[in-house]
């Protein structure tokens, strides 16, 4: 009853044509960039600017943060007195 049913003579599947109704339309190829010195060196440039602006940020912001402890240990000492 639950046996599957097999067909009397094994036919070879057909055989799957692919056609395309739409042929993709053909790629241009991609503009060339050129790297120049120039555009190397702005970018360098660049980089060590701006990691000379965060660092001068962090060491401002600890100055600041050391500072802030020097006062307030002062004033904590003046309210004592």
């Amino acid at each position: 009853m639950f046996l599957p049913k097999y067909p009397d003579s094994p036919t070879p599947p057909p055989a799957h044509i692919h056609t395309v109704a739409n042929p993709a339309p053909a790629h241009r190829p991609a503009p060339q960039i050129s790297v120049t010195s120039g555009a190397v060196v702005a970018v360098l440039v660049g980089g060590v600017v701006l990691t000379a602006l965060l660092a001068a940020v962090a060491v401002t912001a600890i100055s600041v943060a050391v500072c802030a402890v020097v006062i307030r240990s002062m004033l904590r000492d003046q309210r004592r007195r």
